[in-house]
């Protein structure tokens, strides 16, 4: 690290890096207080949509017990065809979101299959796509959790070395010139004293 020049020049630098930093530091707070709420908000809808899937599983498992039976093929005819994810951009951090969905239903027979085919295929969509927008939810959390590190370490970088740095920095600069000052005024009226008597022991040596 450079040696702390003890100028003006110097203390107005440091003046006006520590006013930036003071500047910067409320939009930092700001930042990760809207991280923050995001990820609050992001945690209960994978709460909610974890327990949506559990439920639905439940209840179509519970109503259809028929789906055991192994003489009526099931695997394959409900396909997750097609994801579409964007994206949101929350203060710098970028979020997936789910845009669209399609679930393809292979085609069957209504008469050949029995009449709970039906329903199954429908509760099967519905899970397909909770269970997509579970998987969004725990992404947004873990990429959420991160930059609320990220900006976490920056408030900290600021507060507690930027911040207190520029402080020291500035007083030690304003002390050393403030000590300038006086040195030079007691200079100063040593060499009026000097100048002084020189000039009384002149007029002396005159008479």
């Amino acid at each position: 690290m450079a040696k702390l020049a003890l100028n003006k020049s110097s203390l107005a630098r440091e003046s006006a890096q520590l006013a930036e930093f003071r500047r910067f530091l409320p939009s930092l707070e700001l930042k990760r207080l809207q991280i923050m709420a995001e990820r609050a908000k992001a945690k209960e809808a994978a709460t909610r949509l974890e327990r949506e899937y559990e439920e639905r599983f439940a209840d179509l498992a519970a109503s259809l017990p028929m789906m055991a039976n192994e003489q009526v093929p099931l695997e394959g005819l409900v396909v997750l065809k097609k994801v579409v994810r964007g994206e949101q951009n929350l203060s710098g951090t970028i979020l997936p979101v789910l845009e669209d969905l399609e679930v393809e239903t292979e085609p069957y027979s209504l008469l050949a299959r029995p009449h709970w085919v039906d329903p199954y295929v429908k509760g099967m969509q519905n899970l397909l796509r909770l269970n997509m927008e579970r998987d969004i939810a725990r992404e947004r959390i873990v990429r959420l959790v991160e930059a609320e590190a990220v900006i976490s370490r920056r408030v900290n970088l600021f507060e507690k070395v930027l911040i207190p740095r520029a402080e020291r920095n500035i007083k030690k600069i304003r002390m050393a010139l403030a000590d300038a000052e006086r040195d030079a005024v007691v200079r100063a009226k040593i060499s009026k004293r000097k100048t002084a008597a020189r000039s009384a022991e002149e007029r002396m040596a005159e008479l």
